[in-house]
């Protein structure tokens, strides 16, 4: 009867921010298990016609990357929700894998999207032990158990093995994303979408990466109306973990290298 009587619409808003991946019990990050409630109560506000997805991340593990995908493709269908990514700084690799998951996927005109490829890398040491007057001992039950070992010389049956592997991986990449994007990439603008190769949100919009341009607050209020309710899921870091991670300050440091190590390929 009354228009103050009509009842808001509520965006469920999850962000998912950080390297995807087992980070450890007290480091933040994006995995399936820390994930999967948050996720699962989110698409629970039954009223709720669309949930929004936040995503800021260069990737990570593969796996974990399509367990998350999957679960938002599943409830989406069950709940029958649209569901709309908006990427951030960087929606890249396993990021974007996660992206794909959405209807539809926006970004910053300066977010870094794509890389829509798969990295192995490690270090040899093999000089150095030797200089330093140290022998490597191994020992082991299956004559490929210490393929790619550090401290040993590369093998070229072991490198064509990982090209395998590699190859596979970036075949399921490709398919998600052939999957979700369907006649929406440009692949006829002569780009190679699936190199490795990253590009910006609006690069990324001119080859059908990405649907739009702008960030989650304006995208979802010229969508659902100025007085939309946005209700934020975000994993929090309760008070044992910043406890522990605070004092533990040799293994904040490595973590910390670590994930910057990954951030820094898209030149974060």
């Amino acid at each position: 009867m009354f228009s103050f009587f009509k009842k808001k619409k509520i965006i469920p808003h999850i962000k998912l921010s950080g390297v995807i991946g087992n980070v450890g019990k007290f480091k933040q990050g994006i995995d399936f298990a820390s994930q999967e409630e948050i996720i699962k109560k989110a698409f629970s506000i039954k009223k709720a016609p669309a949930v929004a997805i936040s995503i800021n991340s260069p990737g990570g593990s593969p796996v974990q990357s399509h367990l998350i995908h999957d679960q938002i493709r599943s409830l989406a269908k069950k709940n029958n929700k649209k569901v709309l990514i908006f990427a951030e700084d960087v929606a890249a690799s396993g990021g974007y894998l996660i992206a794909c998951s959405g209807d539809e996927i926006y970004a910053n005109q300066s977010s870094i999207i794509g890389s829509i490829g798969v990295i192995y890398s490690s270090f040899g040491f093999t000089e150095l032990i030797s200089k330093i007057g140290v022998q490597r001992r191994v020992y082991t039950a299956g004559k490929n158990k210490s393929t790619l070992d550090p401290f040993m010389e590369e093998k070229k049956e072991d490198i064509e093995r990982l090209k395998n592997i590699q190859l596979d991986l970036h075949k399921d990449f490709i398919d998600v994303v052939e999957a979700s994007r369907s006649s929406k990439l440009k692949k006829e603008s002569g780009i190679e979408l699936f190199s490795g190769e990253f590009w910006s949100g609006k690069k990324a919009k001119e080859l059908g990466l990405v649907d739009g341009i702008g960030n989650a607050d304006k995208i979802l209020k010229e969508k659902f109306g100025e007085d939309v309710v946005i209700k934020k899921f975000e994993k929090q870091k309760g008070w044992l973990a910043r406890k522990l991670s605070s004092e533990n300050h040799t293994d904040k440091v490595i973590s910390i290298m670590e994930e910057r190590s990954i951030w820094q390929r898209y030149g974060f």
